[in-house]
């Protein structure tokens, strides 16, 4: 009797005001109108799903967090200018954004094999320190190779600090890291999937990758440390993906990202140093700015200096993404831009890893095309690089994709290029992944059409 009273009155009872709570809770939330109805649909027609799932993953923003990751303290170094035509654009927008700084050097990583050689070339010429955050760490040939040149500089009494963030990198164990701790080299992971509090850690993923040595060099984009992403000898099944090997002032910026989510997992300060960067003149002298973005900054300033870009864009929108699930203000500044003549391009892959990210994305991508846009779809494998470019004088290489979860969830870092020069280089790389792309988005069947229909509506949570 006291069993089927807990099961028919109790937990009823109790399932009822959880969901009125969370109910209210989600309606003062700054979120998208699209995000809101969508967890009020899980809450309240399944609520016996929809409301631990939002316990668990429905946070966005940590308020406490926010007050305690200061980034702000090392955002005064370096020398900002503005010189580009979307520089006002990017100035401005909050305190989370740092100084434009000129005096750097960018090369460009386009494949996995050239990335995987510039990283182990750097971890060896190391002779203070390497800090690397990444979102998986693989247990593969490539994730070995790193972990061993780690071992060996952390022997030679070289600071290694290896974050890795508790999802993407679930699989990595202590046994794995043993060599590797044992030489004196320190790791942590980023927001454990088992947390108390609960509300919101499951699903705020640190999806930042960036590498600096001796804070005077540093890698950042979109790669991952496994064999899919990069390694010493080309694959036929190697993601295509992008990086940015950095030299110069921005560097310190990185740092100081690094530096926050490293005391904010470890509740450990890395002694800083001062260190003169390396300052780079005439042609080599490329102006970069960086914009982090996610739920320890304020606001949301990587999504509000993309989109301001695609406002401010007058010639073209270039954007690489291996999943295009935007928000309704982004695809409507792009369907804008292509119906005042601009040449706005999405290449996405022909098929990613996500094949519900697939389902959702046409839609959108049609959007775009009805408006004037063009769609390419990359053939000869998954499409894993992140290039957005405007006009002929701004570039965005970062981890983040075009997707709300990127924008709106994810800790996310974006470097920001202002320069032709730099532009015209990546383009290079972005018509060759044209070169191999379809075209055409092929018509699909009413029943799928359906099915893109009803995956639509999931598309905030993705």
């Amino acid at each position: 009797m006291k069993t089927y009273w807990i099961f028919s009155h109790f937990l009823p009872t109790l399932g009822f005001l959880l969901a009125l709570i969370l109910f209210l809770h989600l309606l003062k939330e700054r979120r998208s109108p699209s995000s809101t109805i969508a967890w009020l649909l899980a809450i309240v027609l399944v609520p016996y799903v929809g409301v631990p799932l939002y316990i668990l993953w429905g946070g966005r923003k940590m308020k406490k967090m926010t007050g305690k990751k200061e980034i702000i303290p090392y955002m005064e170094k370096g020398t900002p200018i503005v010189k580009s035509n979307h520089a006002p654009v990017i100035q401005g927008l909050g305190d989370s954004t740092f100084s434009l700084r000129k005096g750097n050097s960018v090369q460009i990583l386009a494949s996995g094999e050239e990335a995987f050689h510039n990283l182990m070339e750097s971890i060896e010429a190391a002779r203070k320190s390497i800090y690397i955050t990444t979102f998986i760490l693989g247990t593969d040939t490539t994730g070995k190779a790193i972990i061993s040149a780690l071992a060996g500089k952390a022997r030679e009494g070289v600071t290694v600090c290896l974050l890795l963030d508790a999802l993407g990198s679930y699989h990595i164990t202590d046994h794995f890291l043993s060599d590797y701790k044992a030489a004196g080299g320190n790791h942590a992971f980023f927001m454990p999937m088992f947390h108390f509090p609960f509300r919101g850690r499951a699903n705020l993923r640190n999806h930042r990758k960036m590498v600096i040595v001796d804070r005077k060099t540093a890698i950042i984009g979109g790669m991952n440390l496994t064999c899919e992403y990069m390694g010493e000898s080309s694959d036929s099944h190697r993601w295509h993906d992008l990086s940015l090997a950095v030299q110069g002032p921005i560097v310190d910026d990185l740092f100081a990202v690094f530096h926050s989510d490293w005391k904010f997992a470890t509740k450990l300060t890395i002694p800083f140093e001062e260190e003169v960067p390396d300052v780079f003149e005439g042609d080599e002298s490329i102006p970069l700015q960086l914009v982090p973005s996610g739920p320890d900054v304020n606001e949301d300033p990587l999504y509000d200096t993309v989109l301001a870009s695609l406002f401010n864009a007058r010639k073209r929108i270039w954007i690489v993404t291996p999943y295009f699930i935007p928000d309704e203000m982004l695809l409507k500044a792009l369907c804008i831009a292509s119906r005042h003549n601009v040449d706005v391009r999405i290449i996405v892959p022909l098929l990613s890893n996500h094949r519900l990210a697939d389902l959702v994305r046409r839609n959108y991508l049609q959007q775009v095309v009805d408006s004037g846009g063009h769609v390419y779809q990359f053939r000869p494998g998954m499409l894993h690089g992140k290039l957005i470019i405007i006009d002929n004088s701004l570039g965005i290489v970062g981890s983040m994709n075009m997707d709300v979860r990127s924008f709106f969830l994810n800790y996310e870092i974006a470097l920001f290029i202002h320069s032709r020069d730099m532009v015209f280089k990546l383009n290079t790389w972005i018509y060759g992944l044209m070169r191999d792309s379809e075209t055409v988005l092929k018509k699909q069947s009413v029943f799928v059409e359906y099915i893109e229909g009803f995956a639509r509506l999931l598309a905030p949570l993705l």
